[in-house]
């Protein structure tokens, strides 16, 4: 008869709740940290609680950030609070304010900072629009990009995925952005850069004839 400690048990539970972890994967997970030296685990453990606590979202932007820089000091009188910026929203000296690039998560920022090939700024939904799960325009940061565009912004570049979800949400923000006067544009997508013909599927080869540019 099999027998695990009911902490294992709960650990690997703890584990299970990561996205993409299964539970037996999770209980490798468990027997794995419990082979560790208890200064290991501890370290562990602190470096996670450390991110969630340290870790807090721009006021700007709505990515993370780590650095608590303020902005425009509070006023005494009129009680208006401090905005926590992240350092991309506060590099007002190479960043140009007046472009937004819209992302689904935090994740796509690192990804477009790694190219060095963008100047603007971002904006992070935090989700996708899906009826299926049950999410609403009010679930993600709709609200916040639109509170943006009372400033000087000349474009919005909608760069979420080119799933459904994606293409559904980059239509709905598209439309609300275009309604006050601001141009949207959608992020190319194509046949990737070495990639064989014979090895593209359908959507990405008519993605690329749609996409396709002058010599």
């Amino acid at each position: 008869m099999e027998y695990t400690p009911a902490p294992l048990v709960k650990a690997a539970e703890q584990f299970a709740r990561l996205p993409g972890i299964g539970m037996k994967t999770a209980q490798r997970l468990a027997y794995h940290i419990l082979s560790l030296p208890t200064e290991t685990v501890r370290e562990f453990s602190e470096g996670v609680l450390s991110a969630r606590e340290s870790v807090h979202f721009c006021d700007r932007c709505q990515n993370f950030t780590s650095v608590k820089s303020v902005f425009e000091p509070a006023n005494v009188v009129t009680g208006s609070h401090n905005d926590i910026l992240c350092p991309i929203c506060e590099d007002t000296a190479r960043r140009n304010s007046r472009t937004i690039c819209v992302v689904e998560s935090p994740r796509d920022v690192s990804v477009f900072e790694r190219t060095g090939g963008f100047d603007g700024v971002y904006h992070v939904l935090h989700g996708l629009l899906s009826p299926m799960d049950g999410t609403r325009p009010e679930d993600i940061r709709v609200k916040e990009l639109m509170e943006r565009l009372s400033g000087d912004v000349d474009e919005v570049i909608m760069a979420t995925n080119p799933t459904i979800e994606g293409e559904a949400t980059a239509a709905y923000v598209g439309r609300l952005v275009k309604a006050v006067g601001i141009k949207v544009t959608r992020l190319a997508y194509g046949l990737p850069a070495g990639a064989a013909l014979e090895f593209a599927d359908d959507v990405t080869l008519t993605r690329a004839l749609e996409n396709r540019n002058e010599l």
